[in-house]
């Protein structure tokens, strides 16, 4: 298990495949765990892994708040995809650690407890507010325009990288390119977001984060549905 040197092309090319189809290292609410694999990467990933920007862009947001989120963090070989080697050097004396335990207990034992207690209570009250949705869930319809640079920007990585953008709340819809002139065209893109979950300027700062192909993000329409 692990995502191997993630300061090396190989290693950042597991997460961003890993984070395809997700948007944290582990649950649906950034913990340590994103914390431990975040400051593993040496710095934002390129562009073209657009889901490991995406992801590392999200995080560094919370840069500030990292030490308050939930859970506890593990040796970074503890987490990623199953079938990669672990090539930290936590992996390698793993199963030593393991072997070593304190019959007598101890200080760093019952911490360690005390916040895997805490981790399970939040995830119980998170999971008890999903359950407890109201039934009516404001949304609204939104129309994106997104320019590139210029008439030489690939407008299909430029999508990939918007829809590469996941949230709790978050649907994107039907798109085009619409002429702008001199041979340059902008990407529309339709979205539906819940009102109290996802807003534009989350949506802005996330899109422009992909600066190698974005030049600015403009809401077009905005509809309450």
């Amino acid at each position: 298990m692990g995502f191997g040197d993630l300061k090396s092309p190989a290693g950042l090319q597991v997460l961003n495949d890993y984070l395809a189809e997700k948007s944290y290292i582990e649950g649906y609410v950034p913990s340590q765990a994103d914390v431990a694999v975040f400051e593993a990467v040496s710095g934002p990933p390129p562009a073209d892994l657009c889901h490991a920007l995406r992801w590392y862009n999200h995080i560094k947001s919370y840069e500030k708040e990292k030490a308050s989120l939930p859970g506890v963090k593990k040796a970074l070989g503890k987490y990623g995809p199953a079938n990669v080697e672990d090539t930290t050097e936590s992996g390698a004396t793993d199963s030593k650690d393991d072997d070593d335990i304190d019959l007598f207990g101890s200080d760093d034992e019952e911490e360690s407890e005390e916040a895997k207690r805490l981790r399970e209570e939040r995830l119980a009250q998170y999971e008890s507010k999903k359950a407890k949705k109201p039934a009516f869930v404001a949304k609204s319809s939104i129309l994106l325009d997104v320019k590139p640079w210029d008439d030489e920007t690939d407008m299909a990585k430029l999508e990939e990288c918007v829809r590469s953008i996941q949230a709790d709340g978050l649907v994107w819809g039907s798109s085009k390119l619409v002429p702008v002139g001199y041979g340059i065209k902008k990407l529309q893109i339709q979205c539906v977001v819940e009102d109290d979950k996802v807003g534009t300027d989350m949506l802005e700062e996330q899109i422009t984060a992909f600066d190698e192909y974005v030049q600015s993000m403009d809401v077009a329409a905005f509809n309450k549905i």
